[in-house]
C-alpha cells in the first residue's frame, strides 16, 4: 500500500525553483542561485522523508462509537489520536464513513505536539434504519517541513445499527408526568371527573374540587382534607403504523413512516411509565409486526427491535385486514393510535366505514400529517398568474386536510393533524388529554 504522498508545499517550492531557472537564462546570477537552492531543497526533502520514516515516528488512533445510532438525531463520533513521535505533527484525518451518508469530502485537521493526545468529535445524522459500516481511519501526517505526507492507515472497521430514536424517547420521558415541570410544546391537561384510582388524602388548597372533600378525615383533623386521585392504570395502548406507499413521503430527510416509528417508541415508553400496557401493530397489504400489549420489563425492548426491522411497502393499505386484526389480536377496549396519511378526502372516504367499526370497539385516534412544503408555498408572495394558481390549489389542499379532521370528529373518531416534526409532542398531548378525561 502506498504510504508516501507529495504535499502542496512540494509543488509550490518546486515551481518557485523552476521559475528561478527560467529567469536564470536572462539573468545568469539567478541561475547559480537556483542551482544552490535546488541542492538545499533536495537536502530538505531528504530530511523531511527521514523525519517521517525514522524509527521514532509513531502515530496511533482509534474511533469511539456509541452502542447504537439514533434515527434522525445527531449522533456523536469520537476519534482519539496520539502522537508518540519526537517531532510535532500536523494530521489530516479522513474517516471512511458508512455509504448511507454519501459524504465524499469528510476531513478533519489537527496539530499534535510530541507525546500529545487529542480527541476529535463530529456528528452524524442517519435518516434510514439499518446497519451502518465504518471503514478504516486514514491519517495523513506531515512534519514541520511539510513537503511530504505519510499515510497511516488504522484498521477500525465497525458495524453499528441505527435504531428508532432512543434520544427522542429519553427526551420526552420525563415530560409526560403532570407533577414535573412544564416544557415547551407539552400542555398541562385539566382532569375531568373521577374515573381515577385513589392515591392519597391531602390538605385542601384553593381550586381543589369541593366534591373531593373527605368529610371524615376533615372532621378528625379539624381542617379540610380532599381525596387525590391518579390516572387509572393498566390500560392498553396500541401504536398502529401504516407501512404503505402513502407513508414514504420524505420531510427533512425522514419518511413519514420513520417519524411514526420514532413517535411509537416515545409513546410506548411513556405508556409503560404511566403503568399502562403498550403494544404494536404494523400493516400495509398484510400484517407486519403484532406485539400484544403488555407492561413487563422487556416490553419496550421488544417493541424497539420490532420497529427496527420494519420496512416500507410500495402497495396500498388493506384496512379490512386491519379491522380483522384488531378483532383477533386486541382483546378489551384499548386506545389505538393509528399513524397514517390521507392525501385526499376520497382516500379517507374509502376507509371511513372501517375506521368507524374499529372505533366502535376501541378508542381510535387517527394521526395524519400536514404537508409542510405546501404550507410554505402558500406563504410565498405571488408575483405571476401561475403563482396565484399554485397557491390557490395549495390552499384548497390544506383546507381539504382540515375538512378530513372535521369529518372524522363528526363520526366520533379522535383525529390529530400535525406537522411531521411535531408528531411526538402532539401525540403525547393527545394521549395525556385522553387520560385526563378518563376516556381510556
Amino acid at each position: 500500500m502506498r504510504t508516501i504522498f507529495l504535499h502542496q508545499r512540494f509543488f509550490a517550492s518546486l515551481g518557485l525553483l523552476a521559475a528561478l531557472f527560467v529567469l536564470g537564462f536572462a539573468l545568469p546570477p539567478l541561475f547559480f542561485i537556483a542551482q544552490a537552492l535546488l541542492v538545499v531543497w533536495v537536502a530538505v526533502l531528504a530530511l523531511d522523508a527521514w523525519l517521517l520514516y525514522n524509527g521514532s515516528f509513531e502515530l496511533n488512533g482509534h474511533r469511539r462509537l456509541p452502542a447504537v445510532f439514533s434515527l434522525g438525531d445527531p449522533n456523536p463520533v469520537y476519534v482519539h489520536l496520539e502522537n508518540r513521535s519526537s517531532i510535532p505533527l500536523r494530521c489530516q484525518v479522513i474517516d471512511e464513513l458508512p455509504k448511507q451518508f454519501q459524504i465524499r469530502d469528510f476531513v478533519q485537521h489537527v496539530s499534535l505536539r510530541p507525546d500529545e493526545a487529542q480527541e476529535i468529535r463530529y456528528e452524524l445524522t442517519p435518516v434510514v434504519r439499518g446497519e451502518y459500516g465504518f471503514g478504516a481511519l486514514n491519517l495523513f501526517a506531515t512534519s514541520p517541513i511539510g513537503l511530504l505526507e505519510r499515510r497511516v492507515r488504522i484498521e477500525a472497521e465497525a458495524v453499528i445499527p441505527v435504531f428508532p430514536s432512543i434520544i427522542q424517547m429519553k427526551k420526552y420521558e420525563l415530560r409526560a408526568f403532570d407533577r414535573m415541570a412544564q416544557f415547551n410544546g407539552l400542555k398541562r391537561m385539566r382532569r375531568i371527573g373521577h374515573s381515577y384510582e385513589f392515591e392519597q388524602i391531602k390538605n385542601y388548597v384553593r381550586g381543589d374540587d369541593y366534591r373531593s372533600i373527605n368529610w371524615k378525615a376533615s372532621s378528625r383533623r379539624a381542617e379540610l382534607m380532599v381525596n387525590q386521585y391518579e390516572d387509572e392504570r393498566a390500560q392498553q395502548v396500541y401504536c398502529i403504523i401504516d407501512k404503505s406507499r402513502a407513508m414514504r413521503l420524505p420531510f427533512e430527510g425522514l419518511s413519514l413512516m420513520d417519524y411514526a416509528i420514532n413517535t411509537s417508541l416515545v409513546i410506548s415508553n411513556i405508556a409503560l411509565q404511566k403503568h399502562d400496557r403498550a403494544g404494536l401493530v404494523t400493516f400495509s397489504d398484510k400484517i407486519g409486526a403484532a406485539i400484544k400489549a403488555d407492561s413487563r420489563s422487556g416490553q419496550l425492548n421488544k417493541i424497539l427491535h420490532a420497529l427496527y426491522r420494519e420496512k416500507e411497502r410500495p402497495l396500498e393499505s388493506n384496512y379490512e385486514l386491519l379491522f380483522q386484526a384488531t378483532r383477533k389480536l386486541i382483546s378489551g377496549r384499548s386506545l389505538l393510535l393509528l399513524f397514517t396519511n390521507f392525501e385526499s378526502s376520497y382516500a379517507l372516504d374509502r376507509v371511513l366505514p372501517l375506521l368507524r367499526r374499529i372505533n366502535n370497539m376501541h378508542l381510535l385516534v387517527v394521526v395524519f400529517f400536514e404537508n409542510t412544503e405546501i404550507r410554505a408555498l402558500t406563504r410565498q408572495p405571488a408575483e405571476t398568474t401561475e403563482d396565484i394558481y399554485r397557491q390557490t390549489i395549495a390552499e384548497q389542499f390544506l383546507a381539504e386536510k382540515s375538512q378530513m379532521v372535521n369529518k372524522l370528529r363528526q363520526f366520533g373518531i379522535q383525529a390529530v393533524l400535525t406537522r411531521p416534526e411535531d408528531l411526538s409532542i402532539n401525540t403525547i398531548n393527545k394521549y395525556l388529554e385522553l387520560k385526563s378525561r378518563g376516556l381510556i
